[in-house]
């Protein structure tokens, strides 16, 4: 999933709001984030395959380290675990937990069987939700509107920014969707790999839009 990751960030704001939006997207798309990291040095591999399924020519043949069910866990853990040690909320740091874990769910949901189930282990798991584009975008885009449902319950723009901050990024959320869609395939796995680490631009997306909206009590 793409957008569905960001409607989890979204809606967990109203379990939690004293974490940043940032801090959440941060969360649940950290697998995906340290992602190319582990591609650009060579530690995990992926393919250009068109055809693969309808949803992507992506063929991910090698990331036991970052989308491992095993390691999938341990990340949880860490990550929650570093939230702890710095913030000292426990509360705050299980959400975030879950939030990381949350990933590997809903890749399992949307995947084919390409998800290991720990390093080393052949046996790999999916459901397979995107050999079905309609089905894939009809359940995402539910996702990210309850998403945005539960975080506009729970925040508002206490400026003009908030407002444009928020709902542009929403805007370039579901042109980069559609455009992962129906667009031709990376041009090689160079390009993918340095792209993909710019997600990290929509982490700090999430920062700027949390400075600017307040709780509502």
């Amino acid at each position: 999933m793409f957008i569905g990751h960001y409607a989890v960030g979204f809606g967990s704001k109203k379990a939690e709001p004293k974490i940043s939006l940032g801090t959440y997207f941060m969360a649940v798309n950290f697998l995906d984030l340290i992602w190319p990291l582990f591609l650009l040095t060579g530690i995990e591999h992926v393919k250009i395959e068109l055809g693969n399924t309808p949803m992507t020519p992506l063929s991910f043949y090698d990331y036991p380290i970052s989308h491992s069910l095993l390691m999938a866990i341990v990340w949880s853990l860490l990550f929650g675990g570093i939230y702890y040690l710095i913030k000292k909320n426990r509360k705050a740091s299980i959400i975030l937990g879950l939030g990381v874990f949350s990933h590997w769910i809903l890749d399992f949901i949307s995947h084919r069987a390409d998800l290991p189930i720990a390093p080393g282990v052949n046996t790999y798991l999916g459901l397979g939700l995107w050999y079905s584009i309609p089905a894939t975008i009809i359940i995402e885009t539910i996702f990210l509107a309850a998403g945005i449902f539960l975080y506009l319950k729970a925040t508002k723009a206490k400026d003009k920014t908030g407002s444009i901050a928020f709902w542009s990024f929403i805007f370039l959320l579901l042109v980069i969707y559609i455009s992962n869609a129906f667009s031709p395939p990376p041009p090689s796995v160079k390009a993918l790999e340095y792209t993909a680490l710019g997600q990290w631009l929509f982490v700090a997306w999430g920062y700027w839009i949390g400075r600017h909206r307040i709780t509502i009590s």
